[in-house]
């Protein structure tokens, strides 16, 4: 199964639920085949709850057009494909804006004299290891560049390789990151807070994962007992299950600032945890 675990909003306590749920499965007596993929690549942080041993890195680039002034005609037909307008074809000059490509190589086909090739651009990197039972990676996104989603991208094809569960740490937000999060999961987990901003956030981000996406959808309320019911009263009116709620606890807080794991500082939850995989996984079913 993946599971992508996502928040409209940063601040909610996404990898929270994320580490703790992998470590309280990794430390039963049998436990299944974990992956963990931190896919916040802008600021990845869930290694340090983890605390994983990398053991490899890749470069992670998209290939960008080079042109050929030499074979260029300059008639503009690479500009009119390009949909994310990062080439600007001039009378006797064609400029390319590397910031704005995607790398999807229209322009390159579309050439009729050749004169446009394809060039690797560094844009961040992967590191993977291990952390005990759970392996791991996460994505890294190089400052200054403005596309995550081809790294989140590369880093969700470790799914494929034979993991019981794959547990990926969405980006806060509903923006194309979070989007490609999402794309191919069996199920997402919002975690949300009691208050106006959770709520409304909530809602933005149950419409991209249900509405737009079709994936089934359930609820973390973190920092229960704040705030007012407008969370509740949004998911029963919605029919989305309430599968977990943490409290608001100062020795959470605590242990969270110094990089201890909830489950390690309050090990009560660890149960609480494999109940909440399992309610997930008779959602999945269901």
């Amino acid at each position: 199964m993946i599971l992508t675990i996502a928040s409209g909003k940063g601040g909610t306590g996404k990898t929270t639920i994320a580490v703790n749920l992998a470590l309280s499965l990794a430390s039963q007596q049998h436990n299944p085949k974990l992956l963990f993929l931190d896919c916040d690549v802008e600021e990845p942080n869930a290694h340090l709850f983890l605390k994983p041993v990398i053991v490899r890195r890749e470069e992670v680039g998209i290939l960008i057009p080079h042109v050929d002034e030499a074979r260029c005609a300059h008639h503009g037909r690479c500009a009119e494909v390009c949909q994310y307008h990062a080439i600007a074809a001039l009378p006797n000059m064609t400029l390319v804006f590397p910031e704005l490509c995607h790398g999807c190589g229209g322009c390159t086909l579309e050439c009729p004299e050749q004169a446009i090739s394809e060039v690797s651009h560094t844009i961040g990197i992967i590191e993977e290891g291990r952390a005990g039972a759970i392996d791991f990676a996460h994505g890294v996104l190089n400052v200054g560049e403005p596309m995550a989603t081809p790294i989140i991208r590369q880093l969700k094809r470790r799914t494929s390789d034979g993991y019981d569960l794959s547990i990926l740490d969405a980006p806060p937000g509903t923006a194309c990151p979070v989007v490609e999060s999402m794309r191919g999961a069996d199920f997402v987990l919002m975690v949300t807070e009691p208050t106006p901003f959770g709520l409304h956030d909530l809602r933005l981000a149950v419409q991209v994962a249900r509405d737009e996406l079709d994936l089934p959808v359930a609820v973390v309320v973190n920092h229960d007992g704040v705030g007012d019911m407008g969370v509740d009263e949004y998911c029963a009116a919605e029919g989305i299950p309430i599968l977990m709620r943490i409290p608001l606890d100062r020795r959470i807080a605590e242990a969270y600032s110094m990089g201890i794991p909830l489950v390690k500082a309050l090990p009560v939850y660890r149960d609480q945890f494999r109940k909440l995989l399992a309610s997930i996984t008779r959602e999945v079913g269901a």
